[in-house]
């Protein structure tokens, strides 16, 4: 749920920088744009998952890991972006962090089983 607001407010000062004749860099556009569409995935996935979907829980496991790894990455490269944009986006990552622990705990692996 952070992880899908912070997205939301990056992708909405995207919008209202532009709006308002600010500079907005397409690299911008893409990371704010992928930031919320990961986070609507991961919603979608989760919600998928506690139905009982192991493909889903897969993919909730690989999301929880990556994507605060790969906006940390990506926000750490030097003069890419202001410190406005990278902010919120790092936050955004180490708001999901948590779960990559919690999507990972033994109890939670048992309950979705590998098919024999």
């Amino acid at each position: 749920m952070a992880y899908g607001s912070f997205s939301v407010a990056v992708l909405a000062v995207v919008v209202v920088r532009s709006v308002m004749g600010r500079e907005v860099t397409s690299f911008m556009w893409g990371r704010a744009g992928g930031m919320f569409a990961s986070a609507v995935v991961a919603y979608w996935l989760t919600v998928v998952a506690s139905r009982g979907a192991r493909w889903a829980y897969i993919r909730v496991r690989v999301i929880a890991v990556v994507v605060p790894i790969a906006i940390v990455a990506i926000d750490s490269i030097p003069g890419a972006l202001p410190l406005w944009f990278v902010v919120p986006q790092i936050a955004g990552a180490l708001a999901l962090a948590p779960a990559a622990f919690i999507v990972n705990r033994p109890e939670l692996r048992a309950a979705f089983p590998k098919a024999r």
